[in-house]
Order: C-alpha cells, then sequence, then structure tokens
C-alpha cells in the first residue's frame, strides 16, 4: 500500500544503527508546530501551499497545480506519527479539497495530487470514500497513455513536440500500480511496465544520468532529448535524478523484476559519488553548474533521494545497503540542522534551499512544498528501520 515497504532481515552492519544520529520525534515535534501555524494562516483548501513570496508570505496555488497534494500528505505523514486527532481532521479538510481533480485528464501529475494526499488517507483510514476518488484518478490518468507510443505522455507539447516524456513521470506509476492490486486490472500494471521500460531506455545516459524531457512521434522513436529545468540539454538536473531513483525503486519493489533493482543502484551511485555532491550530501541545482560552488542547493531533490535510499538499502546486499543507509542518514542529518530545517518563520514551511525552476528563475532558493513532504517520508522511513534493528540487536 502506498509509500510502505518490507524491511527485510539483510545482513547489515548492525552497528551502523548502534546509535540513531537524527532524533525522529523532536523533528516531528518542530514539524507539527510549523503546520500547525501555516494552517491558522491558510483560508482553506481552496488555494494549496507551495512556497513563499519576496515578501515571505505562503505562495498558493489553485487544486489543479502539481503539487496541491503534497500539503495533505505531509499532513497525514504527521498524523501517522503522533496520531493527534486535530492533524487528523485537517488532513482530511485538505485532502477533500482536491477530490474533483479526480476526473482531471489534462495532468500526468494525479500520482502526486491524488495519490499523496488520498493514498495516504486511505492507507491510514481505509475511507472508502478516498478509495473511490483514487479508482477514478487512475483512470483519468491511465487516458495520458498512448499503447503506440508506450509511455504516458507528461506535458501536451513541449517546444514544438507533441510527446514530451519527463523522467518526473516514473513518480506516477506506485499509483497505477496500487491500482493495479487494487481492481486487479493488469492494464495499470502493464502501462506501468512500458512506460518504465522505454524510459530506461530513452531516459539515461551511460553513467546513469537522467535527461529531463524526451520527445517522441506518434508511434514512440525519439525525436529529442531535452531539458526545462536543468542547466542544459546533456546536464544532470538533480531532482530528476531523485525522480528516477524513487521510481525505478517502487518499481523492483512492485514486479520484483531484478532489472529496475539494478537501474535504481545505478542511479544511486551515480548521486552518491558524483564529485560535485558537497559534504552535507545536499546537492546541487543541477550536478553539472558551471557555476559550482557559487551555486543554489536543492533540498527538494535530497529529501526525495533520501527516502527512496532507505527504501533501497532494503533490497540490496550488504556493502551497497550499507553505503545507501549511510548516504540517506546524512543527508536527513544535514537537512534536520540549522542550515536547512526551519523552526521558525520560513512560511512556516520545514525546510530551506530548495531550487524548483532556475532558468526561468521561479522558485530558487526557496521552501517548498514536496521538499516538506518528501522530508517528513523520510524521517517516517528512517524511524521504522532503525527501530527494527535497534530491536534485533
Amino acid at each position: 500500500m502506498k509509500r510502505t515497504f518490507a524491511i527485510i532481515l539483510i545482513t547489515f552492519c548492525i552497528p551502523a544503527f548502534a546509535q540513531k544520529k537524527i532524533n525522529v520525534a523532536r523533528q516531528i515535534d518542530l514539524s507539527v508546530k510549523q503546520y500547525k501555524k501555516m494552517l491558522s494562516d491558510l483560508k482553506g483548501p481552496a488555494l494549496y501551499p507551495h512556497s513563499t513570496n519576496p515578501d515571505g508570505s505562503i505562495k498558493t496555488y489553485k487544486s489543479d497545480w502539481w503539487c496541491s497534494g503534497f500539503f495533505g500528505g505531509s499532513l497525514w505523514y504527521l498524523y501517522e506519527y503522533t496520531r493527534d486527532s486535530s492533524l487528523k481532521s485537517a488532513a482530511n479538510k485538505w485532502t477533500i479539497g482536491l477530490q474533483k481533480e479526480q476526473f482531471n485528464t489534462s495532468t500526468h501529475d494525479l500520482g502526486f495530487m491524488l495519490y499523496c494526499s488520498f493514498g495516504n488517507g486511505y492507507r491510514l483510514t481505509n475511507s472508502k470514500v478516498y478509495k473511490d476518488v483514487l479508482l477514478n484518478g487512475a483512470h483519468s490518468l491511465a487516458t495520458r497513455f498512448n499503447p503506440k507510443v508506450g509511455l504516458i505522455q507528461s506535458w501536451n507539447s513541449f517546444k514544438g513536440y507533441k510527446y514530451p516524456v519527463i523522467i518526473d513521470n516514473m513518480m506516477n506509476l506506485e499509483y497505477l500500480l496500487w491500482a493495479a492490486k487494487t481492481t486487479k486490472d493488469k492494464n495499470y500494471y502493464n502501462i506501468c511496465v512500458s512506460h518504465a521500460d522505454k524510459t530506461m531506455a530513452n531516459h539515461f545516459r551511460k553513467d546513469y544520468s537522467s535527461y529531463h524531457v524526451v520527445c517522441y512521434d506518434s508511434v514512440g522513436n525519439v525525436l529529442a532529448r531535452k531539458t526545462a529545468q536543468g542547466y542544459s540539454d546533456e546536464s544532470a538536473w538533480a531532482r530528476g535524478q531523485a525522480w528516477g531513483l524513487y521510481g525505478y525503486t517502487v518499481m523492483y519493489r512492485e514486479t520484483e523484476d531484478k532489472k529496475y533493482l539494478e537501474q535504481a543502484s545505478h542511479i544511486a551511485d551515480f548521486f552518491m559519488h558524483n564529485p560535485t555532491l558537497p559534504v552535507d550530501k545536499i546537492p546541487y541545482w543541477d550536478f553539472n553548474s558551471p557555476t559550482i560552488p557559487n551555486d543554489f542547493r536543492d533540498a527538494s531533490s535530497a529529501a526525495v533521494a533520501a527516502s527512496a535510499l532507505l527504501e533501497l538499502c532494503t533490497y540490496t546486499e550488504k556493502t551497497q545497503s550499507k553505503a545507501y543507509f549511510e548516504l540517506a542518514e546524512k543527508i536527513l542529518e544535514s537537512l534536520s540542522g540549522p542550515e536547512y530545517f526551519s523552526k521558525n518563520g520560513n512560511g512556516h514551511f520545514l525546510l530551506k534551499h530548495s531550487t524548483g525552476n532556475k532558468p526561468i528563475n521561479s522558485d530558487v532558493d526557496v521552501p517548498l512544498i514536496y521538499a516538506d513532504y518528501y522530508y517528513l517520508e523520510a524521517l517516517l522511513r528512517y524511524d521504522k528501520l532503525t527501530e527494527h534493528f535497534e530491536k534485533g540487536k
């Protein structure tokens, strides 16, 4: 079910878990305080928090914005850890406000919009209302798959190309795989396998870095490989690498096909061993930015990667597992420190220093709601992993 995974008894080097380096309870408590302040400042679920404006106020968008599901999803994570009934009520309110998006066929981002909100809500409450929305939304998302192309279309057009597919789209597959299991409709599963396989074949370079946008013709031939949010067409946009890492980890969990595990491991190794990755393990917004080290970081990429690595480390062998866990732990340690985590201000968001779309100077060096979401997800995963191994000592 949603964002859960089996903790496999691998031959970890147990001392890696001997002392927790992140105080999860403290970080969750601080997060709850920030988000309760944000709830008091927001007018209601007609406008969803995204970032901050230049004057420090909360930047919001309507429910059809691709990030609209992250706030409700974050509230569900906080409720999951605390069992605070007021957070449950707020999570429900900000989830139900997205209900109309179940019929939105104009976007590929329903995974972010509905699965992060309704998916977590359904996992924690078993609400039929949530389930029905999710099933309708999965049907809407599946309409963007063209069997002749073999991929879910991302944007409706990009720079004159009619069938662009972005690496971010790998994040929608978990939603459709859930729908496949829930409905027993094999079509959803087949869509995911087709999309993942063609993305693996066409989106990745020999070093396992990823292109951001691959543009196809009407029968699935590659026309161009581009970027929208990265430094250049041939650069490794940091969040794109994190999306791919997360997506292929999920594909292995749900299919048990080892080619996806190998792909996720290769992407993780590219991220982990990249010479531009700073000591604190929070990447610059693009691994190939020519102005490194005098450029912006992207905490959102780090949060996504940390969450993915904490799952990936449960599937790999001893040496890899230890390395992936320790990288994720270091990322969380950095994100939980004063340089990145905000106890006050920051529009009541949790993390600072994310970069949304630097080429158009949009959301640069600001908080971003999806950075918070994946940070909280990673904290919960870290807590479960370390608790499991501490009990096993």
